[in-house]
């Protein structure tokens, strides 16, 4: 009983948010802040198809209707709609935000040298961008270099999957190492450590066994 209540709170304040959200559009309805507003924290619910819908729609009452593209496609690629992100992308100068947006979507679909072109390309590299090159130079076979770059990221910024990924990265060079990376990530998520870890099962028997072999 106590879980379903919390959660119905939970429900009440976001719809509470909503609503305000809502009356400032109305209040201005031609400008494009609120409409990006409320599509932001949809997307952080979890209802990027809301967000979608509100933001086609809002395209054709802001003064400024180009103000939306980014989060647009932004939306189109968490539904799967890739191809209809990068056609919003292609039309949105190249900042640095468009160029890590790009990056997702040529990884997301299979051509990591263009993923990775248009990641090295960014200028200024935060937590999230580190995680993303590593991440392709890893799917490239490149092991050297990802751990490289997961380990630019500040150790007070490392998720429990940036810390599994250098467990998976290290764990061919310096074992201890590799396991003080696993329990630290197991110790931050135990959820994300058990995903991760199915994830790269295959991978990690495969480097056990190398290490046997030798």
């Amino acid at each position: 009983m106590i879980e379903k209540r919390k959660s119905t709170g939970n429900s009440d304040i976001v719809q509470k948010k909503i609503h305000e959200l809502i009356t400032q559009i109305d209040e201005k309805p031609d400008s494009s802040e609120n409409y990006l507003k409320l599509a932001t924290f949809l997307i952080k619910e979890g209802s990027s198809d809301q967000a979608t819908e509100l933001l086609k729609k809002a395209k054709s009452l802001v003064t400024h209707p180009q103000d939306l593209d980014y989060d647009l496609a932004v939306c189109y690629y968490l539904q799967g709609e890739f191809k209809k992100a990068l056609n919003i992308l292609n039309q949105i100068p190249n900042d640095d935000l468009v160029l890590y947006q790009k990056a997702l979507v040529f990884f997301k679909i299979g051509q990591k040298q263009k993923a990775l072109a248009y990641a090295l390309t960014i200028k200024q590299r935060d937590a999230k961008t580190w995680e993303l090159i590593g991440d392709i130079w890893l799917s490239l076979g490149e092991i050297n270099q990802a751990e490289s770059s997961y380990k630019k990221i500040r150790k007070e910024q490392r998720t429990a999957k940036v810390n599994f990924m250098l467990g998976i990265t290290s764990l061919t060079q310096n074992r201890l190492e590799a396991e003080k990376y696993f329990a630290k990530a197991k110790a931050q998520d135990p959820k994300v450590f058990a995903q991760e870890e199915q994830k790269y099962a295959s991978a990690l028997k495969l480097i056990t066994n190398a290490r046997k072999k030798k």
